[in-house]
């Protein structure tokens, strides 16, 4: 059986509907356009020979590779390889265990010219520390002049793996067996509860991290925020003190007014070497290249905190202007192939109307687009097998909703309607359980934005003027409507700074304008 056709839209309503697919359309590009721009950056005041003092080296950033996995073992010609190139831009690099193949690198790091901070790895188990530091204070003592200090532990405390004494124990034993300067590392704010290990280090290393702090600073407070901590570090410790980890991640999730992007990266990272300069600060920044496993600790944010990305390609250079996006080429692949889908859908549909075949085009642009930047946020938030499954399950319901509102305005039946509205279902239960996600456990969780954002479009604009109705059972729609409503105002309550909360409060505001019932006093439609 036949349901009324959207011929009975009428020509006026078809333009209505391709204008504002080319209003998608043009929004799009501007966006694109903008986001494309070299962004002028503060100039930091380098070294003559433009090296900067050191940088965090973890080789785990092929497939496949952790640290959190006993069995991993990095061979010598990936660390002699990583090393050739990091030796370019950097005079030392900090390892955090001797573990896993890494005993080699102060031997690499000899060849080159390099130095090392060299970690032992500090956890849980007595043995397993024990057997661990005494690698590292063999490997110190073999290369005292590659070694320039031997950091005994990170972030212990904040874990709290062991305690202050215990760590006291194993500063001690390395003070008492090596020749080289001993410390220990970890976040400011845990240096601040813990002083008395002052004591037992030949310096303080500290860890400053803006994006994760309790109080997440903002792109424009971070440099602040940096110099207000070392002030406050400096009238606590008598002992020198040493940045062993600062930086900014350049994507994941916003936390308050903290956002990651390569700009901020960028500006991040040159505005402190230029305080760094200024005030003769000792520094390691965090970190070298990008490590896809801390996705699995920190949500998406963990992996991309590297000034290389993991083909060993600098993200940025610390000279000039920065270019935020280096994708262009893909987004009008992804355009056209969008354009050449839904003017094929056009024949297929038989729509000879030019204000049909004008809508199609543009809103098959807009389609192949966000399925590229879909397919970006995939690729940098999906962990494992069962993400893919679900994000990408949900990125390809959101396909099949575009691609079948179009069949439902053009050549409606029965049928199509009932599963445009199970996917509307699907598509609303799915924000529900984002939006508790991001309430129950959201610190390393991402706003999916993108997956959302063409469909929820496209389906509120079609039932709010173009009477297309998607709506489930009246009860059930007033269930969804509050529980996407409540569900998303509490995550601005959460993030009142993030703008990201605000977008998708947005997004499942639209999202009700599809869901809530009609008026049972409303006149029929004529349409």
């Amino acid at each position: 059986m036949q349901i009324p056709p959207v011929k009975a839209l009428s020509t006026k309503l078809l333009w209505r509907f391709s204008i504002f697919n080319i209003a998608l359309l043009l929004g799009l590009m501007i966006w694109l356009w903008q986001t494309s721009q070299a962004v002028h950056v503060v100039q930091p005041q380098l070294p003559s020979d433009g090296k900067l003092q050191c940088v965090s080296y973890s080789p785990y950033y092929h497939p496949g590779q952790t640290p959190l996995n006993p069995n991993s073992f990095i061979e010598p010609a990936q660390i002699d390889r990583d090393l050739a190139a990091l030796s370019k831009q950097f005079n030392c690099v900090r390892i955090y265990s001797v573990s896993q193949g890494l005993s080699y690198v102060p031997e690499a790091a000899a060849k080159l010219g390099m130095q090392v901070y060299l970690g032992a790895w500090i956890g849980w188990v007595a043995a397993t520390n024990d057997k661990e530091l005494d690698l590292a204070i063999n490997i110190a003592n073999k290369y005292p002049k590659t070694v320039k200090a031997l950091i005994v532990g990170n972030e212990v405390l904040l874990r709290g793996e062991q305690s202050e004494v215990a760590m006291q124990g194993y500063l001690q034993k390395a003070q008492s067996s090596t020749e080289v300067p001993v410390t220990y590392a970890d976040v400011w704010e845990f240096w601040r509860k813990h002083p008395k290990l002052e004591a037992n280090v030949d310096f303080v290393t500290v860890h400053i991290l803006p994006y994760w702090e309790d109080d997440p600073q903002a792109i424009t407070e971070a440099s602040h925020h940096i110099v207000t901590v070392m002030n406050l570090l400096a009238d606590s410790f008598k002992k020198p003190i040493l940045i062993g980890e600062t930086g900014w991640p350049s994507v994941g999730r916003q936390r308050q007014g903290s956002e990651p992007s390569l700009i901020n990266q960028a500006s991040y990272l040159r505005s402190f070497l230029q305080l760094a300069h200024e005030h003769a600060w000792q520094y390691n920044l965090i970190e070298a290249i990008d490590q896809p496993w801390k996705r699995d600790l920190e949500g998406t944010v963990g992996g991309y905190w590297g000034i290389f990305d993991t083909a060993l390609t600098p993200k940025f250079a610390f000279t000039g202007d920065v270019q935020p996006r280096h994708d262009s080429a893909k987004i009008m692949l992804s355009g056209a192939l969008g354009f050449v889908l839904f003017l094929g859908l056009a024949f297929f549909l038989k729509a000879r109307a030019a204000s049909i075949r004008l809508g199609l085009c543009a809103v098959g642009i807009v389609f192949g687009i966000s399925a590229w930047l879909q397919t970006q946020y995939l690729v940098s938030a999906c962990r494992n097998l069962s993400e893919w499954l679900a994000l990408g399950g949900l990125a390809l319901l959101g396909w099949l909703l575009v691609i079948g509102l179009v069949w439902r305005i053009y050549q409606p039946n029965k049928s199509q309607s009932l599963l445009l509205k199970a996917g509307v279902l699907i598509l609303a239960a799915a924000a529900i359980s984002a939006s508790a996600l991001l309430i129950i456990d959201g610190r390393y969780r991402d706003f999916p934005i993108s997956l959302y954002a063409l469909p929820i479009l496209l389906l509120s604009f079609s039932t709010a003027f173009l009477d297309i109705d998607v709506r489930p059972p009246r009860w059930l729609g007033y269930v969804l409507s509050a529980a996407l409503m409540l569900a998303a105002l509490y995550c601005v309550y959460l993030e009142t700074e993030n703008i990201s909360a605000y977008y998708w409060l947005g997004l499942c505001g639209l999202m009700v304008t599809t869901l809530w019932p009609k008026s049972q006093t409303a006149t029929p439609s004529l349409l």
